[in-house]
């Protein structure tokens, strides 16, 4: 992927990239007050300055290169590394891609300053000072598909940790563990309910596994052939898994689609199931007396 083209001599850039290795120095203590250095190396001036010295380095051999406008530039990888993390740390901070890129272009301005203390023929400095632009834009442009990458990475992230938030897994009873699903139930999601009840079966040394769907407001085809797949993978770990909180509404809508779930143990909701895990278990389960009724 390349920036719009320019008209950049690859003798200019080269004596951008010479420039840039001369007072690679200057730079780098100039960038360390700057705003995208400054708010993310709070401790040590040092390392800013460090951290710009390695930068300037990089776009030097991008220069001596003559691929001002190439993002695939070998010496951008060092960029992605080093500002990447630093445009990382901003984009934590609230920053978004554009801010994060107006700040990169904020770099341009003391290097500029210090190409007009240096050249004295007007040509030469505009000559430079042009491939200095082209370099920055690519810069920004390096810099803005490195932020929006990490930024689509954390939010797949996130996506993840709450999915896994949202499916968790209960032990109910010495051997019982439980998962009370609520909400669409979807191919992503399956996903983690297999895994994460896979995992607990294995930690608990389970016997016996409750998908309760209460919370499900809807089961299609789709959700069904999930529901079969975690029971049989259950099956495999030698745990037997049990289906509860079948409401009427979705009963008629397996059958409707002609769903054979004849096979599952299933019970009307999770404390029938847990009762059912227990009594397979010998585990002498009593009603609860109702409401006023004298114990006996």
């Amino acid at each position: 992927m390349q920036v719009a083209e320019h008209d950049t001599a690859p003798d200019t850039a080269k004596e951008l990239g010479a420039f840039l290795e001369r007072r690679r120095e200057q730079i780098a203590q100039r960038w360390a007050d700057a705003a995208l250095f400054r708010t993310v190396f709070t401790v040590s001036r040092d390392e800013a300055v460090e951290a710009g010295k390695s930068v300037v380095d990089a776009l030097a051999d991008v220069a001596r290169s003559g691929r001002l406008e190439d993002v695939d530039a070998p010496g951008f990888g060092t960029v992605r590394d080093q500002l990447g993390r630093m445009a990382a740390a901003r984009a934590r901070a609230g920053y978004t891609p554009v801010q994060i890129a107006g700040e990169v272009a904020d770099l341009r301005e003391p290097v500029t300053a210090l190409l007009r203390t240096e050249f004295q023929d007007a040509d030469d400095v505009r000559g430079t000072a042009q491939a200095l632009a082209v370099l920055t834009a690519t810069l920004r442009l390096v810099i803005m598909e490195t932020t929006v990458s990490a930024g689509q990475e954390l939010i797949a992230r996130q996506r993840q940790q709450l999915l896994e938030v949202a499916t968790p897994v209960i032990k109910l009873w010495d051997g019982v563990v439980a998962v009370p699903l609520i909400g669409t139930l979807d191919s992503a999601r399956s996903q983690v309910v297999m895994e994460s009840l896979l995992e607990a079966i294995v930690d608990q040394r389970a016997a016996y596994a409750i998908l309760d769907i209460t919370g499900v407001p809807t089961v299609d085809s789709l959700v069904a052939q999930h529901l079969m797949k975690t029971v049989a993978a259950a099956r495999l770990m030698g745990a037997e898994c049990i289906v509860s909180g079948i409401r009427p509404a979705i009963a008629q809508t397996i059958v409707h689609l002609g769903i054979d779930l004849g096979s599952i143990i299933t019970r009307a909701g999770l404390a029938d199931a847990l009762a059912y895990a227990l009594t397979q278990q010998g585990i002498v389960v009593s009603p609860r007396p109702a409401t006023g009724a004298s114990p006996r």
